[in-house]
C-alpha cells in the first residue's frame, strides 16, 4: 500500500493511499460547482419531502403539509369539468332522442360526447373511424341490419345483438345449413353461386340456376323473395355488395355452411342512458343515418 499523504509530484495531489502495479489513485478534490448543486439537490429533497407526498408508508404515504397529490389534482379537475357538463348533459337526458335533431346546440353536444365514448368503448371492434372489420359492421354506410334511425341505434346499443342474458336483445339466428344437414355441399355451393347472382358477381349458371329455387324455399322466409333482407329479423340485404363477413365463394359458402352468430355486448347495463343516446347521436352523425325508423325496427 502506498504512502496515503504522499504527495503526486506532476499534480501536486495527494494520492488515496492505494497502488495497483503502480498505479496509484489521486484524492483528488470535487469541483465546487458539483459540491454546491449536490447541497441544493439535498435541500431541494428535505422541501419537498415537506410540503408533498413522498416517503411511502405500509397503506398510504407521508401527505406533506401541502397535502397535494396528482390524484387529488385529477379528481378536482373532473369534478370542476363535471359540474361545467351537467347543464348540457341534463338537458341531453331530457330531450327525446328523435327530437335533437331540432336543437342544434344539444345535438352538437351529444355527437361530441358520442364521439368521447366511442373512442373509448367502440372502436376496439368498429375501428378508430367505424369503418368496421370482417365480423364488425361499417358504421359509415346505410346498411342496417335492424335500422339506422336514432332510436333503433340507440335500441341496439342498449340492448346489444344475441345477448343471452338480455331479454330485449337483438336476436336473428340463421340456420347453418351445412353443419346441420338441411343443405349437401352441393346445394350449398348452388345458393352461394344464386347469391353470387342477385349481388352481381356472378353470371346466371346452371348452379345458380338451382340456387334460386334452394333459395326460395330455404332463405327467401328471412332474406325476402329478392334477397333485400328483412329488418325485422336482423337479415343483411344480399343484393348489395356490402358483406359483413365478405362476399366471395369461399366466405358465402362458410357461412351457408355453418352460419354467423357475432355478438355485440348490451351496454344498457355498462353505460348511463345519457352516454348512450350520445353515442346513438354520434353514430348517426357518420354519414348512413336514417331520418325516421323503418317498420318493425324497433321491438315492442
Amino acid at each position: 500500500m502506498a504512502d496515503k499523504n504522499r504527495i503526486d509530484e506532476a499534480t501536486g495531489t495527494s494520492t488515496v493511499g492505494h497502488e495497483w502495479d503502480g498505479i496509484e489513485e489521486l484524492d483528488t478534490p470535487m469541483p465546487r460547482w458539483w459540491l454546491f448543486t449536490f447541497y441544493a439537490c439535498i435541500a431541494f429533497a428535505i422541501v419537498y419531502v415537506v410540503l408533498f407526498p413522498a416517503i411511502p408508508m405500509a397503506h398510504d404515504a407521508t401527505r406533506g403539509i401541502w397535502n397535494w397529490s396528482s390524484r387529488g389534482d385529477l379528481a378536482a379537475s373532473m369534478k370542476a369539468d363535471g359540474a361545467r357538463k351537467a347543464p348540457i348533459l341534463s338537458a341531453i337526458a331530457a330531450t327525446p332522442i328523435q327530437a335533437l335533431p331540432g336543437k342544434p346546440e344539444l345535438m352538437r353536444a351529444a355527437v361530441q360526447g358520442g364521439g368521447a365514448a366511442f373512442k373509448v368503448h367502440c372502436v376496439q371492434c368498429h375501428g378508430s373511424g367505424a369503418a368496421g372489420s370482417k365480423g364488425y359492421p361499417n358504421l359509415n354506410d346505410d346498411d342496417w341490419l335492424w335500422g339506422g334511425d336514432l332510436r333503433s341505434i340507440e335500441y341496439t346499443i342498449t340492448h346489444g345483438a344475441r345477448n343471452p342474458e338480455v331479454a330485449e336483445t337483438r336476436t336473428s339466428l340463421m340456420p347453418a345449413f351445412g353443419k346441420d344437414g338441411i343443405l349437401t355441399a352441393a346445394q350449398v355451393q348452388d345458393v352461394v353461386s344464386h347469391i353470387r347472382v342477385i349481388s352481381g358477381q356472378e353470371k346466371v349458371s346452371a348452379s345458380a340456376t338451382r340456387g334460386a329455387a334452394l333459395f326460395e324455399a330455404n332463405c327467401a322466409v328471412c332474406h325476402g323473395p329478392q334477397g333485400k333482407g328483412m329488418r325485422a329479423f336482423g337479415a343483411p340485404n344480399l343484393s348489395d355488395r356490402i358483406w359483413l363477413y365478405g362476399g366471395d365463394r369461399a366466405s358465402l359458402t362458410q357461412t351457408v355452411t355453418n352460419s354467423r352468430r357475432g355478438v355485440m355486448p348490451a351496454w344498457g347495463h355498462r353505460l348511463d342512458p345519457v352516454t348512450i343516446k350520445m353515442l346513438a347521436v354520434y353514430v348517426h352523425s357518420l354519414g348512413g343515418g336514417e331520418a325516421a325508423p323503418a317498420e318493425r325496427d324497433i321491438p315492442e
